[in-house]
């Protein structure tokens, strides 16, 4: 029986560095071989049918031949490019910041269809507040920072379910120091113990977790993303579930993110802007 020399396989690109004159290394995510590099030869030429395909986020069918160190895609087909958010300089910045965080948190090689499903999720609905954005503004109307909340929400939906899946899923109804059942008030959050703290237990070791904060968290935790209300939130309460959120990752991860600052920066613009 001969040896199967190539395989075919959908993946999304998460990230690129150039090689040489002409090359690319692509970190690709993909649904059943979980994340890890190859090599886009000489897709950097000016005439490469390649490249096109094999844009950072991109969604694409690729063929690749088995390579001693990395494998190397001989063939690539776009399956959703997401131009809208490419166009949108803040839904961009999102979709990198969640390519990011599947970066950090993935290890290589590892099986994870259900965060490959998530971000493939999060990328479509990117694209399509990034396409509302862009017809509002079609019709002469200004753009508000509010067109800004659905995603920050999304980020933080993203972000739960991230953890979830990959065995951190943060502790949002009984208390993570006593497993005591959190009642609707103010309660605590500790990003060491995992999550949120009784009352008792936050005099001890934690920041405060308003009431609301928490239902919002609670919500985003059990609720698929399709039934999410459009509440709009106001800006303090989407800095204290971005900082809850923010301070699990840091926990977890030892650093901060890259496109944490950069985030923040578009955050405190009062106006969307466009590529």
């Amino acid at each position: 029986m001969r040896e199967q020399r190539s395989y075919a396989t959908e993946a999304i690109i998460l990230k690129h560095t150039d090689l040489g004159e002409a090359d690319r290394v692509l970190l690709i995510f993909t649904p059943y071989k979980g994340k890890y590099r190859t090599i886009g030869k000489g897709v950097r030429k000016t005439l490469s049918k390649k490249s096109g395909h094999l844009e950072l986020l991109c969604n694409s069918q690729l063929q690749l031949a088995l390579g001693r160190t990395f494998d190397m895609v001989t063939q690539a087909q776009i399956k959703e490019s997401f131009p809208h958010l490419r166009t949108e300089l803040w839904h961009m910045t999102c979709g990198f910041y969640l390519a990011e965080l599947v970066d950090r948190f993935v290890e290589d090689g590892m099986q994870q269809p259900d965060i490959y499903a998530l971000l493939l999720l999060a990328l479509h609905v990117l694209d399509a507040d990034a396409a509302a954005v862009q017809q509002r503004r079609a019709q002469g109307e200004e753009p508000s920072g509010h067109d800004r909340d659905r995603t920050r929400l999304l980020l933080r939906y993203f972000e739960i379910y991230l953890l979830t899946y990959v065995g951190y899923d943060p502790v949002l109804r009984q208390c993570a120091h006593c497993a005591t059942e959190l009642r609707p008030e103010e309660n605590g959050f500790n990003p060491v113990l995992g999550g949120a703290l009784c009352p008792n237990c936050r005099q001890m070791w934690s920041q405060a977790l308003s009431m609301n904060a928490l239902k919002v968290l609670r919500l985003l935790q059990r609720t698929e993303w399709a039934q999410v209300p459009r509440f709009r939130l106001d800006e303090r309460l989407q800095a204290e579930i971005e900082a809850v959120m923010h301070g699990l990752i840091r926990y977890h991860l030892e650093r901060d993110l890259k496109s944490w600052s950069f985030l923040e920066m578009l955050t405190n613009h009062t106006v969307p802007q466009s590529m």
